[in-house]
């Protein structure tokens, strides 16, 4: 027997909160480190100094992505509860109008008038506030914001992607390490973004693509920084 919580388990929505953190933690991870370590190698002859300056970055980046994570979705969080609460006020004040207002949400989405109406009455004898909650404010357990899962998602992943390059940076040689950074780096592109169309149930292809081409840019640029300064460090 097929039930609610078996049929939204093979659907890939409930994923987007931490997928969304998690894969643009790994890929500012992998993109920032790297080409940090790019513009470094293009203007440096020392590993020890391109090591230095990728180990700041990676704890850095991941500090600040974390940081960064948590306090835009407290905020999204933040205004949800803001709108909760004018819900409730809402409804202890004019609880005919939200009635209305909930009946015609439901007349847009396709009902009948009166079915819509009905509609309306049942589920507020249920559960006013919730109703209210999904389906005049748009807020639901697989949309609502969840800051610490969030910063956590998006923190480790950048640590994760950002581990990547440094391995390449201590194995790789010094003299054109650069062109070691940017294949391998292209490679992990690649699979990062496979992984998370996979994971969300997206195009692989688009999401390759995507991801390649916007890292290629970031790296090319930053290879380009070092080359023009080109101070040898």
């Amino acid at each position: 027997m097929i039930t609610i919580d078996n049929y939204l388990d093979n659907h890939y929505i409930h994923r987007s909160n931490w997928l969304r953190a998690a894969v643009l933690g790994a890929n500012d991870g992998i993109i920032s480190i790297s080409s940090l370590a790019i513009g470094v190698a293009a203007a440096s002859t020392t590993r020890e100094t391109i090591i230095l300056a990728t180990v700041a970055g990676l704890v850095a980046g991941a500090l600040s992505m974390a940081a960064g994570e948590y306090v835009s979705v407290s905020s999204q969080t933040d205004t949800e509860n803001a709108d909760i609460q004018r819900e409730i006020k809402e409804l202890r004040e004019m609880p005919q109008e939200e009635l209305e207002i909930l009946a015609q949400i439901y007349e847009r989405r396709g009902l009948k008038k009166e079915t819509a109406l009905q509609v309306a009455i049942e589920l507020t004898e249920k559960d006013a506030l919730g109703t209210h909650i999904r389906d005049e404010l748009g807020i639901n357990e697989i949309s609502k914001a969840k800051p610490i899962q969030a910063s956590i998602a998006s923190g480790a992943a950048f640590t994760l992607g950002g581990i990547l390059p440094l391995i390449i940076i201590l194995f790789s040689p010094v003299i054109g390490m650069e062109y070691w950074l940017y294949g391998s780096t292209t490679i992990f592109l690649i699979i990062l973004g496979a992984v998370s169309a996979k994971t969300g149930g997206s195009s692989v292809g688009k999401s390759i693509i995507r991801i390649t081409i916007w890292g290629t840019i970031a790296m090319g640029l930053s290879a380009l920084v070092g080359y023009l300064f080109g101070v040898k460090i």
